[in-house]
């Protein structure tokens, strides 16, 4: 069975025939799916392997993107198609450049290192916002252990100007995965603290942006909560042009209405990672799922 159908209104994100197919496997665990619509590829992390990989389109080969690759972690892509990666190892926010060069985007928060940054969504302005939990600094498996120098794991911005790097929410176990709503009035943020701790948040919270974009305003609804993830931890997610929001969890992907309504899941073999819409048209879902790059045709399109 692929979908597990919950509300009438996810029959229509699904195309009759279509199911999901696995598209690669061999990884630790695989994370941060990045899509470049000019050359149809897409590039993603295998986190304890220190690599990434790159999926071309057009000829269904995987091949080595970058190795020695930091223990990179989550990725996106800019408004001018570059790409933009979060680095566990070397504890820092970086962008690659077209000609190939690095530029570190951020490495420190008050003159103290960053934990391990995870995952990173950019601003129509042009700020890079992202999550740093712990993960990459609790053990050597996909980072290198260290002693938190900030002391918190918390959400910050990345001024496109000055390049400075501002607190924007600090009242998180484990930030994780981050997404605007289509209007970016709404950020999403995944906590997933309950990977370290049995009473832990297992949810995604909601904020408002303020009218600068620079700021979060007010959590929504009780306490934040978008939604609790009933299998596993919400960790990386997108949202599509209608508002839905589609989430890793434990036993796949979860799909929600704006509401907060759970929608259905793409049921998926291996524990979901992060997810990213592709393809020419953007209504292909890619899949990072533990070992594989799966993917589906969906009747939605990714912003």
């Amino acid at each position: 069975m692929t979908f597990e159908r919950i509300d009438p209104r996810f029959n229509i994100c699904i195309p009759g025939p279509e199911r999901i197919e696995q598209l690669w496997t061999g990884g630790r665990w695989c994370e941060g799916p990045a899509w470049f619509g000019a050359h149809r590829t897409l590039v993603w992390s295998d986190i304890p392997n220190n690599r990434m990989l790159r999926y071309d389109e057009l000829s269904g080969a995987t091949s080595v993107f970058r190795e020695a690759a930091n223990n990179s972690n989550g990725h996106t892509v800019d408004r001018q198609g570059r790409l933009v990666s979060c680095e566990h190892l070397t504890r820092r926010v970086t962008r690659t450049e077209h000609d190939g060069s690095i530029t570190v985007l951020a490495s420190h928060w008050q003159g103290k290192r960053l934990n391990s940054p995870n995952d990173v969504v950019v601003h129509s302005d042009g700020g890079v916002w992202f999550t740093d939990p712990s993960y990459g600094i609790l053990s050597d498996y996909e980072g290198l252990r260290a002693d938190s120098e900030i002391g918190a794991c918390n959400v910050y911005r990345i001024d496109p100007t000055s390049g400075t790097v501002d607190l924007v929410a600090d009242d998180f176990v484990k930030p994780n995965g981050l997404a605007f709503s289509p209007d970016e009035s709404v950020l999403y943020i995944a906590d997933t603290g309950a990977s370290h701790a049995a009473d832990g948040p297992r949810h995604i919270r909601s904020f408002d942006v303020a009218a600068d974009g620079k700021r979060l305003g007010k959590a929504r609804g009780k306490n934040g909560v978008f939604a609790t993830c009933d299998n596993g931890l919400f960790d990386g997610f997108r949202v599509d042009t209608e508002g839905r929001l589609w989430s890793s969890a434990g036993d796949g992907v979860h799909a929600f209405d704006a509401d907060g309504t759970l929608l259905g899941k793409l049921l998926v073999p291996e524990r979901v990672a992060n997810v990213c819409f592709g393809g020419p048209k953007r209504n292909r879902l890619f899949i990072c799922a533990t070992s594989s790059l799966y993917a589906i045709y969906l009747n939605a399109k990714g912003l």
